[in-house]
């Protein structure tokens, strides 16, 4: 199995920008396609974006597009996720993913083999 670190989470004021990263060991990220989940607190943990392993496809939640775009440097065995014009209700713990499939880019979280430990998102208004 991949092991995944996320890094790049605070506190931003809304209207802000963070990138945080995904980064990956023990095995290539470049065999896995890869997703972001975030978790509020009381609320189930959620899709936010997904990569293919070579990074030509994307897939995001529908209440995102436009604000945050994923991305991956296989070089570098990071994947990363830049999210724009932060609003309060992104306020959660951000986690990427490793899912060994191919060919698809799973939504649901019990698709994928691997987590980090998350890292946390706060927004403030």
């Amino acid at each position: 199995q991949v092991q995944l670190v996320e890094s790049g989470g605070g506190l931003v004021q809304a209207g802000g920008s963070l990138r945080l990263s995904c980064t990956a060991s023990g095995r290539t990220v470049s065999s896995y396609a890869m997703g972001w989940f975030r978790q509020a607190p009381g609320q189930e943990r959620k899709f936010v974006a997904g990569i293919s392993q070579s990074g030509g496809r994307t897939v995001y939640a529908d209440s995102l597009k436009g604000r945050f775009t994923i991305s991956r440097d296989n070089a570098k065995n990071t994947v990363y996720l830049q999210m724009n014009s932060l609003k309060p209700e992104d306020t959660a713990v951000y986690y990427c993913a490793a899912d060994a499939s191919l060919w698809i880019i799973h939504t649901t979280s019990n698709e994928y083999d691997s987590w980090g430990q998350g890292t946390q998102v706060t927004v403030s208004s």
